[in-house]
């Protein structure tokens, strides 16, 4: 027997790289219809209650602090001599001089019958305001002059 010459193998060629596959799961089937047994029909609900409004809480203060006066007010002041013969010559609170200037205004009727925001001054308030008819609102000014 003659033996026959093998060729020489050739050398392989590299594989190619290949994209791996992906696995798809198998389609689910259905199962098997069941038997359903048939229910009497449900009775039906009450209609719902609404729901009772959120009461509002109330939350308590606490008591506000009684208001203290300011004691560039209430600090006696002592009256200028024009001043001391209408409102008294004792030491007196600016507050307190000007209600005993509207004493003696109304006293004596010195607020203008149609402006009542007018005062008219007689003799003694004309010595303090220094002109014959002054504003409510400018009083108080005038008679920081007067005041010590």
């Amino acid at each position: 027997m003659a033996t026959a010459k093998k060729a020489p193998a050739k050398k392989a060629a590299p594989a190619k790289k290949v994209a791996p596959v992906k696995k798809v799961a198998p389609a689910k089937t259905a199962a098997p219809a069941k038997k359903v047994a048939v229910k009497a029909p449900a009775k039906k609900a009450a209609p719902a209650k609404k729901a009772a409004p959120a009461k509002k809480v109330i939350v308590k203060k606490a008591p506000a602090k009684k208001r203290t006066a300011n004691a560039a007010f209430m600090r006696a002041l002592t009256p200028s001599a024009a001043l001391a013969a209408i409102v008294g010559v004792g030491p007196l609170p600016r507050t307190e001089v000007v209600k005993q200037l509207w004493t003696y205004i109304k006293k004596n009727k010195l607020q203008d019958a149609v402006n009542k925001r007018m005062i008219n001054a007689d003799a003694k308030l004309k010595e303090v305001f220094g002109k014959m008819q002054v504003s409510m609102f400018e009083m108080a000014g005038l008679i920081g002059k007067h005041l010590k």
